[in-house]
């Protein structure tokens, strides 16, 4: 065998290219690349050995160094038995390069398991470090929104305690020649070679889910939203205004803090210097002016002396019974008192919970009190729109805010856009019907189902159906007391009534606009042109046009829930059964996370019911070929499907268990990754996802060619195109049978000719 020089920096086998040969290293170093981790191999190392099972490489290798290989061509249809009989010192120096490298992803593996156990109960602790500073400050903690869904590891197939052990002593055995009984007998040592290959294999499984894991639970350290424990501490530390004198213990917890963010393997590097420059400006800045934010705007004397006594002013509005504004009174006190309103004792859940229940009669009644009103209180809109009530749980200087916002409220209800009063405003007027509650059940279908049950009879159901008030009284206690709990994100500690506590960021940069939705969904439109789009039947006999299948966009309608939020709800794919009804999807008005993501994570939950509502019992049913059903038998039956690689297989195992067995939420991520990563031309999704996606989600026109040098997108843009051209031409047709009619082009085939140009 002649040996072959590799320059450093050279990828020597790429993951999912096919194994036909192993690579001895005389000299130099190769970097061995797996989720989560690499391993050196040195000299005597053999490249490849690890997969000598499989038909292609799931592993990546390159030079760390001047390398020199000598080559051994070797496919799996060969016999490792034959090459190890070949001769004796290859066979030595197979087994023992194939036993250290196992032992070395052994070591990995237990690592790597350490940490991520380590890393789940480091923010638990750091969480009740930071609970701690904020009762010594008497400061109320603010609560992550995805610290309550953090949880523990847990592996389901995790690799057995003796295998550890097992190839470590293995290791020791054949550490300086390969025992006679195992070089005499070749079979022998290559069924253990291959029985190591596969342990591989399961382990590098659960080694691509431990570094999931890592990185989805590092982003709480650590993130680009500011949603992450670096925030929570440095936010404190700039909360303490005139108190920073004393501020030594936060100040250790910080170093502690960037500590564990510099050493730990899953935080972006990038970001750590941008977040730590960031604090580093701000702290100087506010050092030079006593702690005293030079931005921040104060209430002023006028607005303080409005809004004090606002709970007061909001209960006598409401008209409720004086026992429910007294008891609700005594709560909002008592919730005043609590140091750390996200307390998940006893005592603070029922005190929220209690709340709760009674926020929303309050907030029943003052809507009703407020249809007779032809200007309604300012404080009162505060109310309605924000879930505000007292000034004091706001802070003064939010509610002055809150305030401002009345004379300008962010809304275009004529363009699909409602706060939380004009949707219920709307509902009572007639302009739109209730939302379908938790069970899926309309208005109507409550109504009927009360009448065939026995509770209302015939005539009582007859009114009930014209019955405005009863409709919003629906809406009130079914979707808003549901969707504000979702879409504040954090249910356990959730409460209505907007307080201080629960703001992670800037107010004014957080607050949801018409504008800014508009923006999001021109956005997602710039990408998945059809996204909004329903097919409907166009029929005019009279200029020649039978039967036209023609695209018709509807935007959603987008409802701001009076919270300061992190999620964003899907709620219902149309209105009634119609479907060319808008959608209908809820934000906070107050959002922390970034609006355009959960837009488009809406926008596909949308897509995916919009295709089940459309397709009915046969939504999975391949022999109707849809994006459900498509997508479907693509995760039911992978293991099997011969065009996803070895690696592909891994992460969409790895990807079911994140995201609960749950075909719909597959899609969904993997229509976040389309919109945001894949039209950017940055690969994110494998071959079969990609190729469904692109069939019912296509990119626009400007993306198409963007896309159309990538080799990835060419095959899929060919038949695209074909179909398109087809589409055209018989569009072209039923335009000329127009214009032999005399007629003129009508407007829904003018918008169908553009759709197709898209």
């Amino acid at each position: 065998m002649t040996p072959q020089s590799v320059a450093e920096d050279q990828t020597l086998c790429q993951s999912g290219e096919p194994l036909h040969e192993l690579q001895l290293i005389v000299n130099g170093t190769v970097r061995l690349y797996f989720p989560g981790g690499e391993i050196l191999l040195e000299k005597g190392d053999v490249v490849g050995l690890l997969e000598l099972d499989e038909d292609n490489h799931f592993l990546t290798y390159k030079t760390a160094s001047d390398t020199t290989l000598i080559s051994y061509p070797y496919s799996r249809k060969d016999s490792i038995e034959s090459l190890l009989s070949s001769s004796e010192d290859l066979a030595n120096i197979l087994a023992i390069s194939m036993f250290k490298q196992v032992c070395f992803l052994l070591d990995h593996y237990e690592m790597s398991k350490y940490a991520c156990s380590n890393l789940y109960q480091s923010l638990l602790d750091s969480y009740e470090v930071y609970r701690g500073l904020c009762t010594r400050y008497e400061i109320s903690p603010k609560a992550l929104p995805d610290l309550e869904n953090a949880a523990p590891l847990v592996l389901e197939d995790d690799i057995e305690d003796w295998v550890s052990g097992y190839y470590t002593t293995i290791r020791k055995t054949i550490s300086g020649n390969v025992p006679d009984f195992l070089s005499k007998n070749p079979a022998i040592l290559a069924g253990m070679m291959i029985k190591a290959c596969r342990d591989v294999k399961n382990t590098f499984s659960i080694c691509r889910l431990l570094a999931d894991y890592q990185s989805d639970t590092a982003v709480l350290l650590l993130n680009e939203n500011h949603l992450d424990f670096f925030d929570l501490y440095t936010s404190l530390l700039f909360r303490l205004g005139s108190k920073a004198q004393d501020s030594t213990a936060i100040s250790a917890a910080i170093s502690k803090l960037l500590i564990q963010l510099e050493t730990e393997n899953s935080v972006d590097d990038d970001l750590l210097k941008k977040r730590v420059a960031e604090y580093k400006n701000r702290l100087q800045t506010l050092e030079e002016n006593g702690f005293v934010e030079e931005d921040t705007p104060a209430a002023s004397e006028q607005e303080v002396a409005s809004l004090s006594n606002s709970l007061e002013t909001i209960l006598n509005y409401s008209k409720c019974e004086l026992e429910t504004a007294s008891k609700f009174k005594e709560l909002i006190a008592d919730y005043k008192k609590l140091i750390d309103k996200n307390d998940m004792d006893d005592k603070s859940r029922r005190l929220r919970t209690k709340i709760t229940k009674l926020f929303y009669e309050i907030y029943e009644s003052a809507f009703f009190a407020s249809l007779e009103d032809e200007k309604i209180p300012e404080i009162i809109m505060m109310f309605f729109l924000f879930g505000y009530m007292d000034e004091e749980l706001a802070g003064m200087d939010n509610a002055a805010y809150l305030h401002s916002l009345v004379h300008k409220i962010p809304n275009d209800p004529d363009h699909g856009v409602y706060t939380i009063y004009d949707w219920f405003h709307a509902i009572y007027v007639g302009k739109k019907e209730p939302s379908r509650n938790e069970f899926d059940a309309d208005y109507t279908a409550y109504i009927h189902e009360m009448k065939v049950t026995g509770k209302i009879t015939e005539a009582k159901e007859r009114a009930l159906l014209q019955d405005r008030k009863g409709k919003t009284a629906f809406e009130i206690e079914n979707m808003f007391s549901l969707v504000n709990k979702m879409t504040f994100g954090r249910i356990s500690t959730f409460c209505p009534v907007f307080s201080e506590h629960n703001i992670l960021k800037d107010l004014p940069s957080s607050l949801v606009t018409a504008e800014k939705v508009s923006k999001c969904f021109q956005t997602i439109k710039s990408l998945d042109y059809s996204a909004y789009c329903r097919e409907a039947i166009y029929t005019n006999p009279s200029i020649g046009i039978g039967k036209e299948t023609v695209q018709i966009e509807v935007l959603p309608d987008v409802i701001l829930l009076p919270n300061v939020g992190v999620r964003g709800v899907m709620w219902q794919e149309i209105e009634g059964k119609k479907r060319t009804t808008p959608s209908r999807m809820m934000v906070s008005i107050f959002q922390m996370e970034d609006l355009e993501t959960i837009l488009v994570r809406l926008t596909g939950e949308f897509r995916w019911e919009m295709c089940r509502r459309v397709q009915g019992a046969r939504w999975n049913d391949l022999s109707e070929r849809s994006l459900t059903s498509e997508y479907c038998d693509y995760i039911q039956f992978y293991r099997k499907n011969r065009e996803l690689s070895p690696e592909a297989k891994d992460k969409l195992k790895s990807a079911m268990q994140k995201a609960k067995n749950s075909y719909k939420e597959m899609f969904v991520r993997d229509y976040v990754s389309w919109i945001l990563y894949e039209g950017a031309g940055s690969p994110r999704l494998n071959k079969v996802a990609r190729n469904i996606l692109f069939t019912y989600c296509p990119f626009s026109k400007e993306v198409r060619k963007a896309l159309s040098t990538n080799p990835q997108f060419r095959e899929i843009l060919e038949r695209y195109e074909i179909k398109n051209v087809q589409k055209l031409h018989h569009l072209d047709n039923v335009e000329q049978k127009v214009r032999n009619n005399r007629a003129e082009i009508p407007e829904e085939l003018v918008r169908q000719r553009a759709f197709l140009e898209s």
